[in-house]
This record gives C-alpha cells, structure tokens and sequence, in this order.
C-alpha cells in the first residue's frame, strides 16, 4: 500500500513505516533524529533533555527516604530461598522502563535479613558491591570472605564465584553495581551456580597482599577466577577511604572534584575493571566545584553529608545514601552548602570504556567561565 502523500512527508514515512513493521523491516526515516552535535568543538554548549522515545539517560536523583521502605517490604513479602536477591534496580526515566540508570550501567540496591545465605555464582558481567550500612554481612568471592563495614566497595569481577549472606543481629543493605547493559548488548551474559568443591587453603586475603600501597608481590596468582584485566584487590575498606581523604583535606585538590581518590588496580594503577571505575571525593564545608563535563556516564552515591549537584541546569539536592546520575556530555558541578559538615560522595563511571575506544573527551570552565579542554 502506498502512503500517502498529501500531509507531512515525515508523517507519511512514519504511517508507512508502521504498516512495514510486520515485516521486520525499518523504512529509513528520520535516521539522525537520536544524534546531537559535537560539544567537544563548540558545535553546542547544553545538551538537549530527550524523552524516553529516543532512549537516552536523564540526570535524575533517587531519595533514600523514598526509596529504602521498599527494600525492606521485600524482606517481608519475599524469602531469599524464593527469590535469590532482595532488591529493587533503578530505571532512569529516559529509558522508558529499561532495567539501567546508564547506557552501560545497571544500579540495584540489595538487603540480606540476619541469617540470609544466597547461594554462590558466577556470571559474565563485571559487578562490585558498596556498603551503605553501619556494618554486617559479607560477600564471598572465590573462597575469600569480605566483612562488610560502611563504605566498603567489595568486587566480584566476571568469572568469579562469589557468594552473599549476613550473620550479624541486624539487615545488611548496599548497592550493587553491574555492566550488564554492556554485556547483555553485546550478548554475552550467561551465569553458573554449578559451584566446584573448594579446596582445603584458602588464598589470603586481597588486603594481605595488596593493602599496602606501592608494594605488590610477585607470587600472587592474578587475574582473579576467569577474569582478564580486573583488580586482584577486590575488598577497598572505607575506613581506609575516609582516613585517606581526612589526610588530604589541606591540599587544593580539584577544581571539578574537591579531594578525589580513584580506586586503583594496586598492580597496574588502572581502573577495576575494562569498562568500570570507581572513585571516591571529599566536599569540605562550603566547597563548590567549577563547571566540568565528559563523554562517560557517571553514578554518585552519598556517604556522608549533604549538598546538590547541579546537571544541565537541573538541581540534584542530596543527602546520605542518595543516589543520582550525570549522564554523558552533560554539564555537571557540586555543592556542599553546609558550612560546617563535610560530604562524600562515592562515584563509578564508564570512563575507561570509552577511552578503550577513543570516545573519551573532556571540559571545563575555569573561575572566569572560559571553556577549557582537559586531559582524557
């Protein structure tokens, strides 16, 4: 059947289009609709806000006031041995409904009831664990058990068997952090819960051999499980984060970040893991960052504080255990508006993706506003 062609040429296509639909074929339409200019050569100082009908991450915050009630009505309505994990993920709104907060990134937030055991797995996606209780339960990741303390980031890089529980009096909860959207795109994600019989020694721990900055050793087995390209480090103690950023609180640190720390590979002094990597900041009283913008998606969690962050003229208002995201090429600074309490936020992005791939680029405005080209 012919379209129409006494209205709009795009309405005509698009009618046409629809009809072709059950043929499994897409008639050329409005192909670049989803693209956008080059800010990283002026071509546009503020990228647009897209609807969900073009697939694009929005900056959006999740209140932890809003949102915790209804981790724990699932340890209420639905037993581990029922459902494997306790959890809800976080959708962005421009995905309309997708199971991602970022194009590469999935975000779930995890609770384990005292005496919760999950049974040990491995899959193909890259995943790490940030505590956001006081302290209690654990993750085990090829026979080494991570307790679990107040910002902790506890890895379970792809191809490790690895497994979550609590023993302690009280509920557990952290937030879980995954590629899978990367994985599933490329379909590669396929999981085990065939687990081999452990052997009688257990490796020591990743922060016996690790812990100590500077010094690696020679005999330790690495990569960890199946994994290519992950830290053989997979438990970063947040007491160990907080002394760190306490100790650097004097210096001048970033203009675009306050006093930040990235997560290191303590053998390569890369990120994580290929596609993922984490940091960690520190917002004095007051603080206030200058304008700063990237090619990557970025995820924050709050461990202290509050303040806001502003993304593309949109205000982000957060407090302790927020979460938000920035997504790509998107103007960003932050605020800590208390002038007596600092605030931290923890971070993941998938910087080191796109700088696999050359897609990584980065600005910024200096105190005077003029546009700056940073390093990638």
């Amino acid at each position: 059947m012919a379209a129409r062609m006494d209205t709009d040429p795009i309405a005509a296509l698009e009618e046409l289009n629809h009809e072709a639909s059950r043929h499994h074929i897409w008639l050329r339409t409005r192909a670049n609709a989803p693209q956008h200019l080059p800010w990283h050569v002026g071509a546009v100082e503020q990228m647009p806000m897209h609807d969900a009908a073009h697939g694009r991450a929005l900056p959006h915050l999740w209140k932890w006031r809003d949102i915790e009630p209804y981790l724990h009505r699932i340890a209420e309505i639905a037993p581990l041995d029922m459902t494997e994990r306790q959890q809800f993920l976080l959708t962005n709104p421009g995905f309309g409904g997708r199971l991602q907060i970022a194009p590469t990134i999935r975000i779930a937030i995890s609770i384990y009831k005292p005496g919760d055991n999950a049974e040990q797995h491995l899959h193909t996606p890259n995943a790490s664990r940030t505590i956001l209780s006081h302290e209690g339960g654990y993750t085990i990741v090829d026979g080494e058990r991570c307790d679990a303390a107040r910002g902790d980031l506890i890895l379970t890089p792809h191809g490790t068997w690895h497994g979550h529980g609590n023993d302690s009096a009280e509920p557990v909860i952290w937030m879980d952090v995954l590629d899978w959207p990367l994985i599933e795109y490329l379909d590669c994600v396929w999981s085990r819960s065939d687990l081999p019989v452990a052997a009688n020694n257990p490796p020591p721990t990743s922060h016996a051999l690790y812990g100590a900055g500077g010094m690696v050793p020679r005999f330790a087995r690495r990569p960890r499980g199946d994994s290519v390209a992950t830290s053989p480090m997979i438990h970063y103690r947040g007491a160990d984060v907080r002394q760190r950023l306490d100790a650097l609180r004097k210096v001048d640190g970033s203009p675009y970040d306050g006093v930040a720390l990235d997560f290191a590979d303590p053998v390569t002094g890369g990120p994580l893991f290929p596609t993922l990597a984490y940091g960690a900041q520190l917002l004095r009283p007051g603080e206030a960052t200058l304008p700063y913008r990237d090619t990557a998606s970025t995820v924050f969690v709050v461990l202290a504080g509050s303040g806001a962050t502003e993304v593309n003229g949109k205000t982000l208002a957060w407090e302790e255990n927020d979460v938000f995201v920035v997504p790509p090429s998107m103007w960003r600074t932050h605020e800590n508006g208390d002038e007596a309490k600092d605030a931290i936020l923890y971070s993941v992005t998938d910087a080191p993706l796109l700088q696999k791939i050359g897609q990584f680029r980065t600005q910024g405005r200096d105190a005077g506003g003029h546009l700056i080209d940073l390093p990638g």
